[in-house]
């Protein structure tokens, strides 16, 4: 049997220490991760609906139907899905979601709206 030098018995001290900081570790290391998925899965969800918005008003003169089609495709080949997309003269308004997991069994979305049409003046 192990003394310390103030007597005390401290056998296997030193394991539940290593432990409990090597899971505060990990844990930290977890949040760090979701958070950062949760950051990348925002900037990509505005990503496709700039895109989609920027190739849906280039069509804004097909048609609302053309239009929204059009930045549809571009948000989905982003990764995103198509909420809401709006026609208002040249201007085309959307709003886009992706879906994350940042870690297992937890999923969030994250959306983004955007409006592209020509310069005004």
């Amino acid at each position: 049997m192990t003394r310390s030098v103030f007597g005390h018995n401290d056998r296997g001290s030193a394991s539940l220490w290593l432990l409990a900081v090597g899971l505060t570790l990990v844990m930290a290391g977890m949040a760090g991760a979701s958070v950062g998925a949760a950051r990348v899965a925002k900037h990509r969800a505005r990503v496709a609906a700039d895109f989609g918005a920027l190739a849906g008003a280039a069509r804004t003169l097909d048609g609302p139907a053309a239009a929204c089609a059009r930045a549809a495709e571009l948000v989905d080949v982003n990764g995103g899905r198509m909420l809401d997309c709006t026609v208002d003269g040249l201007d085309l308004q959307l709003v886009a979601e992706i879906a994350v997991t940042p870690l297992p069994g937890l999923t969030r979305v994250a959306r983004a709206s955007a409006r592209a049409g020509p310069a005004r003046g």
